[in-house]
């Protein structure tokens, strides 16, 4: 009861809760701008926090944090360019429904699912940490690469009409991961000696690339339509926050299993929300009646995939306070600032700093609410992207494109290579063949090279693979979503 009390002391004061509220602000409007993520948001947070008392730097980080994870949101629904990787499968209904006239729905619907999961997600959080951190540490690389098999046959089955399609998109994808320094050794490959293919292809570029690009790239084809100046987004502005609250809680048992999934893939080091936002996405579809409409612009899809991605806020919490193990590139960015104030991080964490690990169960509650006044409330601001006329918005956007791709890694091939991935991305596009595919190839690629060359380094044995039981179940997975995703398309073409 002291270490609450001394939590709830530290935790609502006026200077937390302010510095609270400049980095949820900070978080949303950093994923919105694609390219500009949720990792390098809080990177540029930990150095202003040294001089802060721990749980003070520690709530500002994940008020950015929570901010990041619904901000992707923004871009996804009115630009259909996911702010970052963990809002691609946001985009699938957030997009067109507001291509259909309702944009304000469409974020007013994310906005809530984000807020509900990122709730649920740190009531679990309190609850379910110990048992959820040991089944996540008893993961080896044999676990990690199935995972990464069957989120890949997840959304090649997901997306577009043509499965066969979908995983040569992912197949593709993996090889473009394989371009440049070698992920354990460092030797180059497949550069053809090249100053352009020397550093690989970052997984950023490729997102930008694919996504905002080939879409700016398809959206100048009318040369009338230009000239006309029609907005990217035809719609009156409409946005009615209470009757989308009322939308997403009348899909309980959808919010509910988005977050559960993104609450347990959250507590898998390694794995994220780009996994998640997909994988909740599949289930969705799945288990609804109405698959086809899935794509189209329906409610479902939004909450889907938005409530399983916010929920990996929490859920890659759990291993970082019980184990000491961070979940995603955020969790390590967390665990240095406690360590820089002399916080040792492993499983005396909770036994040895009980108010600071309150006080970040607080901060997951206190950011979630921030985050829904704060995007509540400027929503409609957001929403005035959407009168901007098409010759106006295209060469800006992709101007932010440009400098976003530049700013990575402050080298000007990033800006040759994102102009090349671009115009891939058009001519696949065109050739029917889906996108989302490529990208989660490029970004799953590298880490399910590295642990699939971790386990044949620690046993030469391909049967462990089929032996584990984690392992052996995902890739059942893996082959049940393929046969389930041919079983109905086969339905579909003879109905």
């Amino acid at each position: 009861m002291d270490a609450l009390l001394s939590s709830v002391d530290q935790m609502f004061n006026w200077a937390t809760l302010l510095f609270m509220l400049v980095g949820v602000v900070a978080g949303v409007v950093a994923a919105a701008i694609p390219g500009f993520t949720i990792t390098m948001a809080i990177v540029l947070t930990l150095p202003l926090t040294f001089q802060m008392p721990p749980l003070q730097g520690v709530a500002i980080m994940l008020a950015v944090y929570v901010g990041g994870s619904t901000g992707g949101l923004i871009s996804a629904a009115l630009l259909g360019i996911p702010g970052t990787p963990s809002a691609i499968a946001t985009t699938f209904d957030a997009y067109p429904m507001a291509r259909n006239g309702e944009p304000g729905r469409a974020l007013a619907i994310g906005v809530w699912a984000s807020f509900f999961s990122t709730l649920f997600s740190a009531i679990v959080l309190i609850i379910a940490a110990p048992p959820l951190a040991m089944l996540s540490v008893k993961l080896g690389a044999w676990e990690y690469f199935s995972l990464i098999v069957f989120a890949m046959t997840v959304v090649a089955s997901l997306v577009g009409q043509s499965m066969l399609r979908g995983l040569l998109s992912g197949m593709l994808g993996i090889f473009m991961a394989t371009i440049g320094p070698d992920p354990m050794m460092g030797v180059p490959r497949f550069t053809f000696d090249t100053d352009l293919l020397a550093a690989g292809l970052p997984f950023l570029v490729v997102l930008i690339g694919i996504f905002a690009v080939s879409q700016l790239l398809s959206e100048v084809e009318n040369a009338d339509q230009m000239r006309h100046a029609k907005a990217l987004i035809p719609a009156e502005i409409v946005f009615k926050p209470w009757s989308a609250m009322r939308e997403v809680l009348s899909h309980p048992v959808g919010l509910l299993r988005a977050s559960t999934i993104g609450v347990l893939i959250g507590a898998l080091p390694g794995a994220g929300g780009s996994i998640s936002n997909l994988i909740a996405y599949d289930q969705a579809r799945r288990s609804s009646k109405t698959p086809e409409k899935f794509g189209t612009g329906i409610p479902e899809g939004i909450v889907s995939s938005e409530a399983g991605a916010a929920a990996t806020a929490g859920g890659g919490l759990i291993p970082l306070i019980a184990l000491g193990i961070p979940g995603t590139a955020v969790d390590a960015v967390l665990m240095s600032s406690l360590m820089v104030h002399g916080i040792s991080i492993g499983p005396r964490l909770i036994l040895d700093h009980t108010d600071l690990v309150y006080g970040m169960f607080l901060a997951m509650f206190v950011a979630g609410f921030m985050m829904l006044v704060v995007c509540l409330s400027s929503m409609r601001l957001f929403l005035r992207v959407t009168d901007v006329p098409k010759y106006v918005i295209v060469p800006a956007v992709l101007t932010c494109c440009v400098v976003g791709a530049f700013a990575l890694n402050n080298r000007l091939t990033d800006i040759y290579l994102l102009l090349v991935v671009g115009i891939l991305g058009y001519i696949l596009s065109k050739l029917k063949y889906p996108l989302a595919p490529l990208v989660l190839g490029v970004i799953l690629g590298p880490i399910a090279e590295t642990n699939l060359r971790r386990a044949l380094m620690t046993s030469d044995h391909w049967g462990l693979f089929f032996t584990r039981p984690i392992s052996a179940g995902l890739l059942a997975l893996a082959a049940l979503s393929v046969i389930f995703t041919l079983r109905q398309r086969y339905r579909q073409t003879t109905t």
